[in-house]
């Protein structure tokens, strides 16, 4: 039961909540400057059989396991035919929308012969976006 003497702790509370919260979102943003991620393999513009590598780069960041949200960490995304997710927004579990949590770094793909673009997006400890400043487009063509 609350008396009118705990809602100033309730409030106190909740603020701080509020500012852990947002510190979890400003934590996606803040990407170190030198930090940049890409898709090393296949080459843009490429040609790729049905089942291919893709492997993933990144430079001035570490890739670690999705769960712990650590400032300078985070995993990969393959995004098909899809643009960069904003920074903060979570990035969603679709088929076009592929998770690495495990800290992967190149993994097979397999896609039905057409032309796509494909983005790697990386992403702190909570699938929650960098944005488009740690994310990186090519086009392939699967014969």
């Amino acid at each position: 039961m609350f008396t009118r003497a705990s809602f100033p702790a309730r409030r106190f509370a909740l603020g701080l909540a509020a500012v852990a919260a947002a510190a979890i979102v400003a934590g996606c943003a803040a990407t170190p400057p030198a930090a940049q991620v890409r898709i090393v393999e296949p080459a843009d513009g490429a040609t790729v059989a049905a089942t291919f590598k893709v492997r993933f780069g990144l430079q001035g960041m570490t890739v670690a396991p999705a769960g712990d949200i650590v400032a300078g960490t985070g995993h990969h995304h393959l995004l098909i035919n899809q643009t960069a997710i904003a920074s903060g927004e979570v990035v969603p579990v679709t088929p076009q929308h592929i998770h690495y949590g495990k800290g992967q770094t190149e993994a097979e793909v397999k896609l039905a012969p057409g032309t796509y673009k494909l983005t790697a997006q990386f992403a702190n400890g909570a699938h929650q976006s960098y944005g488009s400043a740690l994310s990186h487009t090519i086009t392939v063509t699967v014969k």
